[in-house]
C-alpha cells in the first residue's frame, strides 16, 4: 500500500497524519490541505495558511507522492524553493511550509514492499471421509490472525490492510501478523 506520512505543530500540538493512495477525501484522489475545513482534509489554523492551499495525491505512473500548489499568490516552500505552479516529487525528510507552518514527510511506503496477509490455518479435508458439518457444540477456532499496529500496537483484522489502523490511522503494510486467542 502506498502511504506517506506527514507531521508538523499548529495551534500549541504536535500533530501526524498518513495520507494513502486512495484514501476518502474532499477531491477524490488528492488530499487536500489549507485552513478551510469544508475543502480541506488536513485543516491548519495558522492565519498564513491558504484557505485551499496544497494537494497531495500519488502519480501511479512514477509510483510517487507529489504536492501540487492551489493558491499562487501564497506558494509553498518545499525543501527550500518555492513551488509557484505545477507539481515537486515527495520523499521522506521533505520539509514543506505553508505560510508559517512547516510540515515534515517523515516516511512513505510505495508498493516496492508487497505486503503479506497470513491465513488462519485450514484444517486438514480427509478425502474419502464423510464430513459432519460443525455443530453447534462444537469448540470455537483456537484464535483468529490479525495485523499488529506497528504504532498504537492495537490489533486490526486482516482486511484492513488497505484502510489502515483504525484507531490511529497508521499504515498496517508493516504490521506484524498475530495471533489472537478466543476466550
Amino acid at each position: 500500500m502506498n502511504a506517506l506520512t506527514l507531521q508538523w505543530h499548529d495551534a500549541g500540538q504536535d500533530k501526524t497524519q498518513n495520507i494513502y493512495e486512495q484514501q476518502p477525501s474532499q477531491n477524490p484522489g488528492t488530499v487536500r490541505i489549507g485552513r478551510d475545513p469544508l475543502r480541506c482534509d488536513i485543516v491548519l489554523s495558522h492565519p498564513t495558511v491558504s484557505g485551499l492551499h496544497v494537494e497531495i495525491f500519488f502519480h501511479h505512473q512514477q509510483q510517487r507522492f507529489y504536492i501540487r500548489n492551489l493558491r499562487s499568490q501564497n506558494p509553498p516552500v518545499v525543501d527550500g524553493r518555492q513551488l509557484v505552479q505545477g507539481e515537486m516529487p515527495l520523499s521522506e525528510g521533505t520539509s514543506i511550509t505553508l505560510g508559517q507552518i512547516k510540515l515534515n514527510v517523515t516516511s512513505v511506503s510505495t508498493g516496492s514492499i508487497p505486503a503479506t496477509i497470513l491465513l488462519p490455518p485450514h484444517p486438514p479435508v480427509n478425502i474419502g471421509h464423510h464430513h459432519h458439518p460443525p455443530t453447534p457444540f462444537a469448540p470455537p477456532p483456537a484464535g483468529v490472525y490479525g495485523l499488529e499496529c506497528p504504532k498504537c500496537h492495537k490489533v486490526s483484522p486482516g482486511e484492513n490492510l488497505q484502510i489502515g489502523c483504525h484507531w490511529c490511522g497508521t499504515s498496517l503494510a508493516a504490521a506484524v501478523s498475530v495471533l489472537v486467542a478466543r476466550n
